[in-house]
């Protein structure tokens, strides 16, 4: 379709300009000559009304087809002038090429997972394997065959999530764990076990400094012919050393627990007075880290021991409340609020 003269004029004027141009200031200059809503070509559209009815469709067709090539070529131009400013600053020093570039930004491993590694490295040193358990689990492991009767008054110091199926909850202690310890490892109460149970676990409590609806645990379990009370103390002592230094004082406190028998709570000198006492040990002057004793009979019948020829020892220890030991925090909630200014110092 053959432009009218009056378009190829304007077509010829603005391309040649435009060619002209080097820098952004006057290209956009040309922009708003040829192309703006008052340019060039918005007036040559408004006189598509003075033309005859047969006229105005290729007339239309015409104006449209240049404003298509202008278009192209605008683009065109701005990205040359684009590319020959870039190489101008490199070449004028404003762009220094030989500086090394930003390094990206490195995760850290979260301070509860740090805590975790240690805790593995040390019950690794002392001959105890990793066995993982369910999060979402049976009401009878985590109560029932824990020696937790139904309707018993124990079961109301956890506050449990509970599902929408029968009798499936949120695990809430590694407990349950040493009764499908028992059943994976023990070889239907033949064999002696050695395991710690990490894991997640979920109680329906008000969030506050001091408590949180999820929360690491670690359960340890060592099933055996003559274990005694002395072998856990032995044991929990060795990882207090490990843990928090050579120098660690232990004290252990008679406490009660329904899945073990006797039981205990373990204390560990404050290591940031120094027995003195301060607010984080509460001016007492020791620090508690674990709760333990030696495994119910109950508990083992549960797992397939017989109890008159098998014994053993359980521990549960929470990670985050270590982390806020060793550290000197005062929040768990911390540990689960994504702040960076927090989780960098780790």
């Amino acid at each position: 379709m053959v432009m009218s003269d009056a378009l190829q004029t304007t077509q010829q004027e603005a391309l040649q300009q435009l060619e002209a141009i080097n820098d952004a200031a006057a290209l956009q200059q040309w922009k708003t000559r040829f192309l703006g809503p008052k340019g060039v070509l918005r007036d040559l559209m408004s006189k598509i009304g003075t033309l005859a009815a047969d006229e105005k469709k290729a007339y239309g067709q015409n104006v449209n087809a240049l404003k298509e090539a202008l278009t192209s070529a605008f683009d065109t131009r701005e990205a040359l002038i684009a590319q020959q400013t870039l190489a101008q600053d490199l070449e004028g020093g404003e762009v220094d090429i030989t500086l090394s570039g930003r390094p990206a930004a490195r995760g850290r491993i979260h301070p509860s997972i740090r805590t975790l590694r240690d805790f593995y490295t040390i019950w690794a040193d002392m001959g105890f394997q990793v066995y993982r358990s369910r999060e979402v689990e049976e009401d009878d492991y985590n109560f029932t065959r824990l020696n937790f009767p139904p309707d018993h008054p124990a079961r109301d110091m956890q506050d449990t999530f509970y599902t929408t199926q029968e009798n499936v909850i949120l695990r809430t202690h590694t407990s349950p764990g040493q009764v499908r310890a028992m059943e994976a490892m023990g070889d239907g109460g033949s064999k002696p076990i050695r395991v710690i149970l990490p894991g997640m676990c979920y109680r329906f409590e008000q969030i506050t400094a001091r408590s949180e609806v999820q929360f690491h645990q670690v359960e340890g379990l060592a099933i055996g012919r003559n274990i005694r009370m002395s072998d856990l103390k032995g044991t929990v002592t060795e990882f207090a050393k490990r843990m928090f230094g050579e120098q660690a004082q232990v004290r252990f406190r008679a406490s009660y627990f329904p899945f073990t028998e006797p039981s205990m709570e373990v204390d560990v000198e404050c290591f940031l007075c120094g027995g003195e006492g301060c607010r984080i040990c509460k001016y007492s002057g020791w620090l508690e880290i674990a709760g333990s004793g030696m495994v119910h009979p109950n508990v083992l019948r549960s797992g397939g021991y017989d109890p008159s020829i098998w014994s053993g020892f359980a521990f549960g220890m929470g990670p985050e409340r270590v982390t806020m030991l060793k550290y000197g925090l005062d929040d768990i909630r911390y540990f689960w609020g994504n702040d960076l200014r927090f989780l960098e110092q780790f």
